[in-house]
């Protein structure tokens, strides 16, 4: 008998060890200041030069290009390696999954990556690096060079669509695997959140490691409420 398809389902809480933080915990981005959510709301940023502006100079000081995987990413790469079939499907636009060593095919960006931006007219895309150097060096919002147009990160906004090409993908994942590992999310961002549902009603066995209740921790199998350092780690151990 083959070897299980473990899906990790990761969400904001997988990366804090790493320095990003959380948008709804407790010291999350959006609690602390409910006027950031605007800085990652397309109406707005395309409205309005100021949020562009403030945005840039969030994604500067949030530094997520400066970040290292932790030991939750690197539990995850090493039982891939190890020859366990796993598909991560993540919330986050950080890249450390495959700064840990994930094979890119292998992950899903449902919100897309902060690494890159685009170009909301022409769709030229580019590093972020390339985009914070020009914002340092005194562009607070750097045009496309391309068309003249506005740049925004290669990331889902509020009231943008998620890519439906990658949520199929997940979604496939999700009805298939045999496990299903929810981590670091509160499980309420929709469509995202639901393939939690699909996984436990396909059959798959749910686990849930995170901090604070969620929505779907009736169906699960197994809640884990440890910190994920150490307890991503040791449950995965189990599956290789």
């Amino acid at each position: 008998m083959g070897k299980q398809l473990v899906a990790v389902f990761s969400g904001a809480g997988m990366s804090t060890d790493s320095g990003i933080p959380d948008y709804r915990g407790p010291q999350g981005l959006w609690r602390r200041d409910p006027e950031a959510e605007k800085l990652v709301t397309y109406e707005y940023y395309m409205a309005d030069p100021e949020v562009r502006r403030r945005s840039w100079l969030m994604r500067a000081e949030i530094g997520a290009l400066g970040a290292r995987p932790n030991a939750a990413h690197t539990a995850v790469a090493e039982l891939e390696r190890a020859g366990t079939p796993v598909r991560v499907i993540t919330q986050n636009v950080d890249g450390l999954h495959q700064l840990a060593g994930m094979p890119e095919r292998k992950v899903f960006e449902l919100h897309g990556t902060a690494r890159s931006v685009v170009c909301t007219g022409c769709r030229a895309r580019s590093g972020m690096d390339e985009a914070l150097a020009r914002v340092a060096a005194g562009e607070p919002d750097p045009a496309c060079p391309a068309c003249g147009g506005i740049l925004k990160a290669a990331t889902v906004m509020f009231g943008e669509r998620l890519d439906p090409e990658v949520l199929a993908r997940a979604v496939a994942v999700a009805k298939g695997c045999q496990v299903f590992i929810a981590v670091g999310t509160t499980l309420q961002v929709q469509p995202a959140a639901s393939l939690a549902g699909m996984a436990a009603e396909a059959g798959a066995r749910l686990i849930i490691v995170n901090a604070e209740e969620t929505p779907y921790d009736s169906l699960a199998a197994e809640v884990i409420r440890e910190p994920i350092g150490t307890a991503l780690p040791a449950l995965l151990a189990r599956f290789a």
